[in-house]
């Protein structure tokens, strides 16, 4: 029976959330706890990659997490960005967020309609054969993306600008769950980190997307509740609430 669960994630800012519902209609108990923070590099370590971001004529950026360290780092090694740099952004979300570091114009800018959908850049990239292109990535990405941009002929050198790191679990607090959410592959480095000897047990894990699925398992861990694209529920919260409905 399923009476207190851990969602790795932060607290919803409002009341309204698919966890209070669990917990007032289930009768359970939603802790939070983020198992992981991200960290940028500093100039000194990032130089070590030996990469210079000038000598690319255009950023590629998956995030807002990575234009914030594309901007930071480019700043801390008194590098000043063109006005002539091309920006590929994996949302149009992103691609607005970057009027916070420079003057957006659409010339510059450029984004896929749908979220998420690198292909639909590629005619923009391919009308620039002569561009070169510079991707903010963290320590933990997405190897298949770059792979997909090379083999669509997309000269892309991937750059290390921040990294995801283990949140050390409170000491005073104890590690005992009935149900782990788990959304991230590093979230299931910071069980491993935090409780090395931690046995599974009964505890149900209940994971997001294929990538964190494949990681639990390859730390030895079952995976009793999956969700993400491709699966029955698209959403972690809707899975769980299926299972609790089952009893």
């Amino acid at each position: 029976m399923i009476q207190k669960m851990l969602i790795s994630q932060p607290r919803p800012t409002t009341e309204h959330n698919p966890y209070s519902r669990m917990e007032e209609q289930f009768g359970v108990q939603c802790d939070f706890y983020q198992l992981i923070h991200i960290e940028g590099l500093n100039a000194h370590d990032f130089r070590q990659q030996r990469i210079n971001p000038l000598d690319y004529s255009a950023v590629i950026l998956t995030s807002k997490l990575g234009a914030e360290h594309y901007f930071r780092l480019c700043e801390e090694l008194r590098l000043k960005v063109p006005e002539s740099m091309h920006y590929y952004c994996i949302s149009e979300q992103v691609g607005f967020y970057l009027q916070k570091y420079i003057q957006y114009r659409k010339r510059k800018v450029f984004f896929p309609e749908t979220p998420n959908k690198i292909e639909e850049l590629f005619p923009a990239m391919h009308r620039r054969p002569h561009e070169t292109y510079l991707m903010v990535v963290s320590d933990i990405h997405n190897q298949e993306l770059i792979n997909t941009l090379a083999e669509n002929k997309v000269n892309v050198q991937p750059a290390v600008m921040y990294r995801t790191v283990t949140t050390p679990w409170p000491k005073e607090k104890e590690f005992d769950y009935d149900l782990v959410a788990l959304f991230t592959s590093a979230g299931v480095k910071s069980i491993r980190d935090n409780f090395p000897t931690w046995q599974q047990g009964k505890t149900l894990i209940a994971a997001f997307g294929e990538g964190t699925i494949r990681a639990a398992e390859e730390a030895g861990f079952r995976v009793d509740i999956e969700a993400g694209p491709g699966k029955k529920f698209m959403s972690l919260p809707q899975a769980i609430t299926e299972y609790l409905e089952k009893g």
